[in-house]
């Protein structure tokens, strides 16, 4: 039974990854921080099975800030494969804690890398870089050789993590990869992340609870994608007989305006009547147009999206209604 070693178990992408190692067999062993309210939500129903709690799942406490409890987990569990999914994931807010953005986010992938090769276990590592690291593109659409323009603390961040996971690979012969993830979504993501406002926020307005949803830029174009399909990429790129580096996306892009469009429309209601402009919600410097090409993933991997926008849309929406106790 091969083993797998997640940071950032508790997320979005490490949930849906964890259910589909699970269904291969796998025994998984997450960390997660310590917390003095319950964080392990996307996973309780996991976490709560009895049959697979302390069998096939494991959990342990540690934090991308200390190197040594990172090396001792890997000398204790020995994992045939690492995915390193935790970070301060909010570009906005990496503007507010850019020290502690950079700390997690660059310097913890640093410090994985650092472990494998001081502790010299075999392993597969998987780096969770990010489309954010094109920010102001220079290319359209973008691909795995697009030059890196990042417009934020977050996406210097990824790109110091990315190129430090080539500079593994290339000087200690680690086996290590990096998906260039473009946005992903699912009923699971962060209630602060601007598709999962939107459909809680409607879900909130149908239930009268709020009769207004405020926003940032509604002309900001997105790559969206299911993240329950984008965690199978991760999992393909470490089964290859060479290490390499993936764009994984739908290949199609969206506004939020026509996300809002087709949230809205779906439950009937125009858009137009419930949402204002904040500034708040703006960036100090904007990403316009994110767009990816995975076609070499599609070859070398025989990766394609499965899920698309206007069923991931539909998919966040019912889920969101399903909560307030809506049925359309």
């Amino acid at each position: 039974m091969k083993k797998a070693l997640i940071t950032g178990i508790t997320g979005q992408d490490g949930s849906y990854l964890t259910e589909f190692l699970l269904a291969k067999n796998y025994e998984v062993h997450g960390i997660i921080r310590r917390s003095s309210s319950f964080n392990t939500g996307r996973i309780d129903h996991l976490y709560n099975d009895h049959n697979i709690y302390g069998k096939k799942l494991f959990l342990h406490y540690g934090d991308l800030a200390d190197a040594s409890c990172i090396s001792r987990l890997l000398e204790k569990i020995v994992p045939d494969e690492i995915y390193n999914l935790a970070a301060q994931s909010h570009v906005k807010v990496s503007f507010d804690i850019p020290e502690y953005t950079t700390d997690i986010d660059a310097t913890g992938a640093c410090r994985v890398l650092d472990a494998i090769k001081d502790t010299r276990i075999k392993t597969r590592f998987y780096q969770a870089s990010s489309s954010e690291m094109f920010g102001k593109v220079q290319e359209i659409p973008q691909k795995e050789t697009t030059p890196f323009y990042p417009r934020s603390p977050y996406a210097c961040s990824k790109v110091y993590s990315h190129w430090l996971t080539i500079n593994y690979r290339e000087s200690y012969g680690i086996f290590a990869c990096s998906g260039i993830l473009f946005n992903h979504e699912s009923p699971r993501r962060g209630e602060t992340f601007v598709t999962r406002k939107i459909t809680r926020g409607l879900a909130d307005i149908m239930a009268k609870k709020t009769d207004k949803l405020y926003l940032g830029n509604l002309e900001a174009k997105r790559d969206w994608g299911f993240a329950g399909d984008y965690v199978e990429a991760m999992w393909l790129m470490l089964q290859q007989s060479k290490p390499d580096d993936y764009v994984i996306a739908t290949g199609e892009t969206y506004s939020v305006k026509q996300f809002l469009d087709e949230a809205f429309g779906y439950a009937g209601l125009d858009w137009k009547k419930y949402v204002e402009i904040s500034p708040k919600y703006f960036r100090p410097a904007e990403v316009d147009l994110l767009i990816g090409d995975s076609s070499k993933a599609c070859e070398k991997l025989g990766w394609k999206p499965k899920v698309g926008f206007k069923q991931l849309v539909k998919m966040m929406v019912d889920a969101d209604l399903e909560k307030a106790g809506i049925k359309l």
